[in-house]
C-alpha cells in the first residue's frame, strides 16, 4: 500500500481480510448492492491495536452525488454524535434563517437626557445574540455615551424573555461548573458568562500582572502573582486559583516566567449575577455613573433608541464549527425555536430541527434523538447513514459554501489544526465526549473526487481511537489505490 504523509506511524497494518459481500438490493433507507460491509484493513488494524472493538464504530463514506456508498459499516446503528450535532444545528440555521441573518439587541434610553444625565432607565433587550462578547459590550456602552449619557439616574433594565432555556446547573453534565463550555444559553448572553484572565510576566519586577475582562462590579481580583522558574507545564495548576467565591478571584500560587503571556477563560461562579456585574462594571470602567441598580423587566414596545447588530450567521457558524463552541450552538438552537415557532424553548427547537432533519434525510432519521443543539449530551443519537444523507443534501444546498467553509480544515485551523499530513484535504467537524469520538465532513481524494465521510466511536476507550478515524480519512483520500464503483445521480 502506498504510504501517505497523513499516515500515523503507530498505526500498524495487520494482515486482516476485509470480507466485502453484497448487501441486499434495496430502496431508499437500506444499503444498496455492493456497498462494502467491512472496515478497511488499516482501520481494523488500528482499532485492534488500541483495544477498541470494531463494533464500537459506525461509518459511512460516499462520493458526493453518488447513489451508493463506498463504505457502510453499521450505518443504521444509532450513536452518540457528541459535537457532530453542531453540523445539524448550523446547517438547519443556514437554511431556515439564511446566511445573512443577524441578531438585534435593541437599547432604549428611557427618559430625558440633560447635562450628561439620563433621567430614567437604560433598557436592553436580549434576542439571543451568540456573539455579544467583550468588544461588542464595550461598543454598546460607547453608543450610550455617544448619545450624551455619562450618568444613569435610574436602573439598568434587562429583558431576557426571548429564551426560556430551562433551569440547569453548570456542573450537571460533567461536574466542571467553571468550564466555559458548560455555560447555559441566555437571551442576553454576555461574553459567554466567562471571565478572561490575562497573565503577563514582568521579569524586571519579579511578578506577573493579571488583567480581568470584563470588569465585574463588586468582584475583587488579584492584580499580580509572583514569578517562578522552571518549565511551562501546568501553569493553571501552579496559579492555585480559587474561583468559587463570586466576589473574589484569588490566585494563591505563582506563574512560570517561561510561559510568556497566557489568557485563561473561566466561567463565572455565579451565572445569575453575571449580567448585573458585567454591565455595571463595564459602565463604571468607562467612567459612567449610576444611581440606581439592576433589574429585569419587559422592554418597551416603542421603537428603540438604537440597535446593536450581531455578525451575520455565516460568520457565527464558523465560530461554532471550527472552535466547537457549545454555548453559541445552543444560542442558535433556541433561536430556531424562537423564530420558527415563536418560542425560544428546547422543546420548540427540537421540534423544528427534527422536522427539518426528516425533510433532508428521509424516514431513516425517525430514530434520531436530538437533546440539544451542541451535542453536549448523553442522550443524543444519530446514525452514520443519517449524517451521510445530511452531508449529501448539504452539498447540493445553496448554503453549501457557508457550511463547508465553517468546518475545521485538517492541518490548518480549528479543532483540526494539529492534524498531521497534507493540509487542506479534509473539511471535518470533530466531536468528543467521555466515551465518544467522531468526525463528519468532506475529504478530497487523490483522484480529484470528493467524499462524504462519517465515523463515530462509542466506547470507554473512544478517546484512544482517534488514529482509527485518521486511518479512515487516509483510506478515503487514497481512492486511486482503493477505487470503487460509485454510480452518480443523473
Amino acid at each position: 500500500m502506498k504510504q501517505r504523509p497523513l499516515r500515523r506511524l503507530h498505526v500498524i497494518a495487520l494482515a486482516l481480510v476485509c470480507a466485502v459481500g453484497p448487501a441486499p438490493t434495496a430502496a431508499r433507507g437500506t444499503v444498496p448492492a455492493a456497498a462494502p460491509r467491512a472496515l478497511p484493513a488499516d482501520v481494523e488494524a488500528s482499532l485492534a491495536q488500541l483495544g477498541v472493538p470494531r463494533e464500537a464504530m459506525v461509518a459511512w463514506v460516499e462520493e458526493v452525488g453518488a447513489t451508493r456508498p463506498r463504505l457502510a459499516w453499521q450505518p443504521d446503528r444509532p450513536a452518540n454524535p457528541a459535537s457532530l450535532m453542531k453540523l445539524v444545528t448550523t446547517y438547519a440555521g443556514l437554511e431556515l434563517l439564511g446566511p445573512a441573518f443577524t441578531w438585534s439587541t435593541p437599547v432604549w434610553l428611557q427618559g430625558t437626557i440633560a447635562d450628561g444625565a439620563l433621567n430614567g432607565n437604560l433598557v436592553i433587550k436580549g434576542t439571543g445574540d451568540p456573539k455579544l462578547v467583550l468588544e461588542r459590550m464595550w461598543l454598546l456602552m460607547r453608543r450610550v455615551q455617544q448619545a450624551g449619557v455619562r450618568e444613569i439616574r435610574g436602573d439598568i433594565v434587562v429583558d431576557r424573555s426571548a429564551f426560556t432555556p430551562g433551569e440547569s446547573n453548570p456542573a450537571d453534565f460533567d461536574g466542571e461548573p467553571l468550564r466555559p463550555y458548560n455555560a447555559g444559553a441566555d437571551a442576553l448572553l454576555l461574553n459567554y458568562r466567562s471571565v478572561l484572565l490575562t497573565i503577563a510576566p514582568d521579569a524586571a519586577r519579579g511578578i506577573a500582572t493579571v488583567g480581568v475582562d470584563p470588569p465585574l462590579a463588586g468582584v475583587r481580583a488579584d492584580a499580580t502573582v509572583p514569578l517562578a522558574g522552571g518549565a511551562c507545564d501546568d501553569w493553571r495548576g501552579a496559579l492555585k486559583a480559587e474561583f468559587a467565591d463570586p466576589t473574589r478571584l484569588a490566585l494563591r500560587g505563582a506563574f512560570q516566567a517561561s510561559c510568556g503571556e497566557k489568557v485563561w477563560a473561566v466561567a463565572y461562579a455565579d451565572p445569575k449575577s453575571y449580567s448585573e456585574r458585567a454591565l455595571i462594571g463595564m459602565w463604571q470602567e468607562l467612567g459612567g455613573r449610576i444611581t440606581g441598580g439592576y433589574r429585569e423587566s419587559p422592554a418597551p414596545t416603542t421603537p428603540p433608541s438604537f440597535e446593536l447588530r450581531s455578525p451575520a450567521l455565516a460568520e457565527i457558524v464558523r465560530d461554532i464549527n471550527k472552535l466547537s463552541n457549545n454555548v453559541m450552538a445552543q444560542q442558535l438552537f433556541l433561536t430556531l425555536g424562537a423564530t420558527q415557532r415563536g418560542a425560544g424553548t428546547p422543546e420548540a427547537s427540537r421540534e423544528v430541527v427534527k422536522l427539518w432533519l426528516r425533510a433532508r434525510t428521509g424516514s431513516g432519521s425517525a430514530g434520531s434523538v436530538i437533546a440539544n443543539g451542541s451535542g453536549l449530551s448523553r442522550e443524543s443519537r444519530l446514525s452514520a447513514r443519517t449524517f451521510g444523507r445530511l452531508l449529501q443534501a448539504a452539498w447540493a444546498s445553496p448554503v453549501m459554501p457557508e457550511l463547508m467553509s465553517s468546518l475545521p480544515v485538517a492541518g490548518v485551523d480549528g479543532t483540526l489544526r494539529k492534524y498531521k499530513g497534507g493540509p487542506g484535504r479534509a473539511h471535518l467537524k470533530t466531536g468528543s465526549l467521555n466515551g465518544v469520538v467522531g468526525i463528519a465532513g468532506y475529504v478530497l481524494g487523490d483522484s480529484g473526487r470528493r467524499y462524504v465521510v462519517v465515523a463515530i466511536v462509542n466506547h470507554a476507550k473512544a478517546e484512544s481511537a482517534r488514529p482509527a478515524l485518521e486511518a479512515l480519512v487516509e483510506w478515503t483520500a487514497d481512492d486511486a489505490l482503493h477505487p470503487a464503483s460509485t454510480p452518480r445521480r443523473p
